[in-house]
């Protein structure tokens, strides 16, 4: 499966590279693959971690990293947007931060004697929103419409953002003073919700004895472009479901809406984004189709964080990841 286009890739330029170059033309896996290793070069021991990252990315959809402060999260994003030659933003989410501050505003130019547009930092390919749930809902809300459908508008007017653009937002599940958490509405428009966790003890013991741990990150270069990374993403859309799969993801879905472990269940953009991250995970194992395994891989990073569980299994301690897990073995899967 090829997926770049020698006459787009820059590294074929010769003005990019000072000289002659031979097109570049790779597999979707070989390009998957080679953004995960590069990311690996700065996060040790996660490498599960950043498959489903770097699936997200392809997929078109949002990240949402949910851990303890100090275990990669920052780390994980800026690696990525490094990886695919990509632009990086980052916001520190606080209670007195304003949508302008993200989006940007319009501000007047004395010499030309009119407002001008100047572009907030969710003008890049990829923007880590620290911390989000610090700022108010206001402020969080303010990236709906960039994470729904890559364009803001303000003062009526609406542009563009730059194509592949993702969130990598964070947050701390301990600390809960001062803070406000996501609405579903936006809880839904993050395609996974991951926990980096903590290192084991061969990576961790690694990232002590390295003498330039902390200089990692800096020695990322790119290994493939944005542009790569929209032809895997088109690639990826052209992979193969069944029907029998489309109805398997149909009755997790009517399931997750009628058991009575859920209060509430899948949404049809729920339904969506595990069918195009099961895309993703098919063509990066080389295959050209989509098997129910593919939808089981993902079902809890792609699911948990859309569902509300019912009053009755949050007394009995049910986490949404084992009622999702439970829905998955309750489900027929069609042979």
């Amino acid at each position: 499966m090829t997926t770049t286009d020698p006459s787009t890739d820059r590294r074929g330029d010769p003005s990019a590279a000072g000289g002659a170059s031979a097109p570049v033309s790779r597999s979707f896996t070989a390009m998957f693959d080679s953004i995960c290793t590069n990311i690996a070069g700065a996060v040790h021991g996660k490498d599960d971690v950043i498959r489903l990252t770097v699936t997200c990315l392809v997929a078109g959809g949002h990240l949402l990293i949910e851990d303890v402060p100090g275990v990669g999260k920052t780390t994980i994003a800026k690696a990525l947007a490094r990886s695919v030659d990509g632009t990086f933003g980052r916001v520190q989410f606080t209670p007195d931060l304003l949508p302008s501050d993200v989006l940007g505003s319009s501000v007047w130019n004395q010499r030309d004697s009119g407002f001008e547009f100047r572009a907030g930092p969710v003008f890049h390919h990829l923007l880590l929103s620290d911390e989000i749930n610090r700022a108010s809902p206001k402020t969080q809300s303010a990236l709906l419409e960039a994470m729904a459908e890559e364009q803001v508008t303000v003062d009526g007017a609406t542009y563009p953002l730059p194509r592949p653009f993702m969130v990598v937002a964070t947050q701390n599940p301990i600390e809960h003073h001062g803070t406000f958490p996501l609405p579903e509405s936006q809880l839904d428009r993050f395609l996974m919700r991951l926990s980096v966790g903590y290192p084991g003890r061969a990576a961790e013991l690694a990232l002590l004895v390295e003498p330039d741990h902390g200089h990692q990150l800096d020695r990322l270069r790119p290994v493939v472009t944005t542009d790569d990374v929209l032809a895997m993403r088109d690639a990826a859309q052209r992979v193969h479901v069944s029907h029998a799969v489309a109805g398997y993801l149909v009755d997790l879905a009517d399931r997750s809406r009628t058991s009575p472990t859920f209060a509430l269940g899948m949404s049809p953009r729920a339904s969506l984004g595990l069918l195009n991250a099961s895309q993703v995970h098919a063509a990066s194992s080389g295959r050209d189709y989509v098997t129910p395994d593919d939808v089981k891989d993902l079902a809890v990073p792609v699911l948990a964080h859309r569902v509300v569980l019912a009053p009755e299994p949050q007394l009995r301690a049910v986490s949404a990841a084992d009622a999702i897990a439970e829905l998955l073995a309750t489900t027929p899967v069609p042979s």
